[in-house]
């Protein structure tokens, strides 16, 4: 059962502006960098759905969190289906992310009222995302569907939409100040948060001053 409500994850979604992503299959790994993460002021983690027995490793994450990072949102990446749904659900996700849309994961997800991230690639997906109560949709993949310049046509018919993309998203100034100006609402940031090489070489200091570079780059162009 989710530990936050829905209210609760959009909020700090559109507080934090960046919803870091990752997956491991090593939960004590996985453990360090959620508290580099956390260490590094983000409050919010998506673990992707990518490996076997993923669920397993994001079962024992969510538990250990609880005590050890008690204000960590986790939720679950990389849910296409509903029964994939239902199961990270069961086990403690507070929010679902899709790489495309689902009726019935949003239907399961309003059910529950846990928040359902999709990702959309056109105006029509984002449409129909927003009619079955999607708050923030994904713009995914973020870079090769058009880029800022498609979230800024988007927002100019939609301007209530909140488009988080994914993919083609980096650390550095000038990709963010793009995508912010733009008018996204957040960010999903995988490996250029959490980079291969920090975690081959158990780098987890440096995730913590990415991260916190990364926020304050965000509200130096957001301000």
């Amino acid at each position: 059962m989710a530990r936050f409500t829905r209210l609760q994850v959009y909020n700090q979604v559109l507080n934090d502006k960046v919803v870091p992503l990752f997956y491991h299959k090593d939960i004590d790994i996985a453990l360090k960098v959620t508290g580099a993460l956390y260490k590094g002021g983000s409050r919010l983690l998506e673990f992707t759905n990518r490996g076997d027995f993923a669920i397993n490793v994001f079962s024992q994450l969510v538990q250990k969190a609880a005590d050890e990072f008690p204000e960590m949102i986790i939720g679950a990446g990389t849910v296409s289906d509903a029964p994939t749904a239902a199961l990270y659900l069961a086990n403690g996700a507070n929010f679902i992310v899709s790489p495309t849309f689902n009726p019935e994961v949003a239907r399961l997800c309003n059910s529950r009222k846990v928040a359902y991230m999709p990702g959309c690639a056109t105006l029509t997906e984002i449409a129909t995302a927003e009619e079955y109560g999607a708050e923030v949709v994904k713009l995914f993949p973020g870079e090769t569907s058009g880029g800022p310049a498609f979230v800024k046509a988007v927002k100019g018919p939609r301007p209530w939409t909140s488009i988080m993309p994914t993919g083609g998203v980096s650390a550095d100034e000038d990709n963010l100040r793009e995508w912010f100006s733009a008018g996204v609402a957040c960010v999903g940031m995988g490996s250029k948060l959490v980079r291969s090489d920090y975690l081959k070489a158990q780098d987890y200091d440096s995730i913590t001053e990415t991260v916190k570079q990364a926020f304050a780059i965000i509200k130096k162009v957001t301000s």
